[in-house]
């Protein structure tokens, strides 16, 4: 099979904006942030949920809680497939009870990385409200799972996928989102 074309989605400016959006509407929604904990999910979401939270601390003086939490061992396919990546420690701001949580991930697609989040924090408490923000929704929902907190939509085909590069994690120049874009072989 050929090489798969990469289209620019977005560069490093449109990401950190549609950032500086997610960010402001979560604090509008969420006067109290002392309630408030972002939650990330291995591995670009932990990042995408610290960037928020400083983007948050800028613009309203107080920090929100923030942690991560690992999905590895609740994914539906768990039994199926080899690890993504190694299992992590979960870093929660316990008790979950009477906090508000933001769950972020990168790409939100089928939806069940998000139901394996759910089960995996159902096992640590009850908060009162659990929302998703995600940095790209792609569609193809499998689950019934909307965000809350959306960067941009893309419209993909269900054997195009999204590659999210980020400065910090990929040893890339600067953050950017692509669509992968499978080619097909030609006959000979």
């Amino acid at each position: 099979m050929a090489d798969p074309e990469l289209i620019p989605l977005l560069e490093a400016d449109a990401l950190e904006r549609a950032l500086r959006r997610m960010a402001a509407g979560i604090a509008e929604n969420h006067p109290d942030l002392g309630k408030l904990a972002i939650i990330g999910i291995p591995t670009r979401g932990v990042y995408l949920a610290n960037r928020l939270v400083d983007l948050i601390e800028d613009l309203e003086n107080q920090r929100p809680l923030s942690g991560r939490v690992d999905i590895s061992m609740h994914r539906d396919d768990y039994h199926s497939r080899p690890p993504a990546g190694p299992v992590m420690t979960n870093e929660l701001p316990l008790p979950l009870e009477g906090k508000q949580l933001v769950l972020v991930d990168d790409v939100l697609y089928t939806g069940r990385t998000i139901r394996a989040a759910l089960d995996a924090l159902s096992t640590y408490g009850r908060p009162s409200r659990v929302q998703l923000a995600v940095l790209i929704d792609r569609g193809h929902r499998e689950l019934p799972i909307q965000p809350d907190y959306v960067g941009t939509r893309i419209t993909t085909a269900p054997q195009e996928r999204i590659r999210v590069r980020l400065d910090a994690l990929d040893d890339v120049p600067s953050d950017k989102v692509s669509l992968v874009r499978p080619h097909e072989e030609e006959p000979s």
